[in-house]
């Protein structure tokens, strides 16, 4: 699995440092990022857009099931960049965008708006909204979530006698749940304060605004039994395989290419903490209603349960569960059964406090 939140990690933490980035001439032209165009008919005369996505399997996973069947319907050829975060932003302040369409966190399409860098959307362009029936909360004045990855629990089932851990407060417990773990650290993602209050007995509907000294205090409690803290997403596998840990944190989208691969590993996805994907248009766009289209197109609960079948992506339609066999349905940390188990992250909450968080927990880190 490819990580296409990986992305939102190349920006600098905080909306001020995308502010300071913004300045730097040098970047307004940077072409660096590979890109790519959608094959298809031409019917649509030589119309095309340009969008920005991730790359690796999760952008060969997007062309295949949404791109190239968008140019074959419309005629409209797609262009891909992989662009990191501050060269976007930095093209977008100097007014000339060489992308339309913005495939990113909503996170990260949150800092973008608070910098001017997104066109407010015209929901009435955006069909498909209403069959989807994406969530409100999805929704904003800049962007539209398309689908999440979830950050769960991962063990291994051969270690614990046949028990199985049932909550984060297990993860915690190395006594009844015997065995190293590994958490992530702040170049990976989020810093996993809300599994440390979720751990220490918070609810998870009080979660928000996170009691950091709590937070931490319940970490320290933990924090001779981690071994290592992981920066990709690979390594969780890794160390479960070599069974290095016991327990893990991880992308949900990454156990069921461990299970193939005959690693006796498992998944806990109660306290999930959700973060969404999502579209938003370039500041300056040159081809907005080609933008709109494809964002349309994208969104469809068709489109969502195609893409769902070739990668490990949770649609954020809830229609798009119900176009998905049992088995399919059952892989993906959003299907029904699952979704009230976990939380979303409060990004607002992130966006001010990012910084300060990641300061303290690489100082907590180093002991």
């Amino acid at each position: 699995m490819s990580d296409p939140m990986i992305g939102r990690r190349a920006l600098l933490r905080g909306a001020g440092g995308l502010a300071a980035l913004a300045a730097v001439p040098s970047l307004a032209a940077c072409g660096t990022g590979t890109s790519r165009a959608a094959s298809g008919s031409a019917k649509g005369g030589g119309k095309s857009v340009v969008v920005r996505d991730s790359g690796g399997t999760f952008g060969e996973a997007l062309q295949k099931a949404v791109y190239t069947p968008f140019t074959q319907e419309t005629g409209i050829n797609v262009q891909v960049v992989n662009l990191q975060g501050t060269q976007m932003l930095a093209q977008i302040k100097q007014g000339r965008p060489q992308f339309d369409l913005i495939n990113n966190s909503m996170m990260d399409h949150t800092k973008f708006a608070a910098q001017d860098a997104l066109e407010r959307l015209d929901t009435d362009r955006i069909k498909s909204l209403k069959s989807a029936k994406i969530p409100q909360n999805q929704i904003t004045d800049h962007a539209v979530g398309n689908s999440f990855y979830g950050q769960c629990m991962a063990y291994r089932t051969d270690a614990f006698g046949g028990r199985k851990p049932e909550s984060w407060a297990d993860f915690w417990d190395t006594k009844a749940f015997k065995g190293s773990r590994s958490m992530c650290n702040p170049d990976a993602d989020l810093p996993e304060l809300e599994f440390a209050l979720l751990a220490d007995g918070v609810p998870m509907d009080k979660l928000y605004p996170l009691d950091l000294d709590r937070a931490f205090k319940s970490l320290t409690r933990l924090r001779s039994d981690i071994k290592k803290f992981w920066d990709s997403g690979p390594l969780p596998g890794v160390l479960l395989s070599r069974q290095e840990v016991t327990m893990s944190t991880v992308w949900d989208g990454r156990i069921a290419d461990l299970q193939k691969q005959g690693v006796p590993v498992a998944r806990q996805l109660g306290g999930m903490r959700r973060q969404f994907q999502g579209y938003g248009i370039a500041k300056g766009a040159a081809h907005v209603d080609a933008a709109y289209r494809l964002m349309d197109y994208s969104l469809q609960p068709e489109v969502q349960a195609r893409l769902a079948k070739t990668f490990p992506s949770n649609p954020s339609s809830p229609v798009a569960y119900q176009k998905l066999t049992k088995e399919e349905r059952n892989v993906l940390a959003g299907a029904p059964q699952y979704y009230d188990k976990g939380f979303d992250a409060d990004i607002n909450w992130w966006i001010k406090n990012e910084a300060t968080v990641t300061k303290r927990w690489l100082e907590w880190a180093r002991g």
